[in-house]
């Protein structure tokens, strides 16, 4: 029931800065588990940032320090702020939404996905 919808990604310079943001739908998301997830061609998935229904965060190395993940509950949308952008942060990046721990567990959601490519 629930659906997840990025945006906010395209072509930007080394240095430079991008907000991407996922809002949900079908379902209030305050008290699920989320996070940002990344793709580059030929790799595999990993974890970007996550943060908490509590709001506690995490980040993986090489975005600590750049990228800063948050959430509006309010408004069902979360947000990824990406500063100093360098070209390896180029990939697809989606939106995760985790239903396991809610009052009715359910399953992991996935948005499909926003374009960043960071490239002189």
């Amino acid at each position: 029931q629930v659906q997840l919808v990025e945006s906010g990604g395209g072509l930007v310079q080394p240095g430079g800065s991008l907000r991407l943001s996922c809002v949900g739908s079908g379902s209030i998301l305050n008290a699920y588990d989320m996070g940002w997830y990344r793709q580059a061609p030929g790799k595999q998935r990993e974890l970007v940032a996550a943060i908490t229904a509590g709001e506690m965060t995490n980040y993986a190395d090489s975005a600590k320090g750049r990228f800063t993940i948050s959430r509006d509950n309010a408004k069902n949308i979360m947000y990824l702020q990406m500063n100093s952008l360098k070209p390896e942060d180029t990939a697809v990046y989606y939106c995760n939404a985790d239903g396991r721990r809610v009052v009715i567990p359910g399953r992991i959601f996935w948005g499909q996905g926003t374009q960043v490519t960071v490239s002189s």
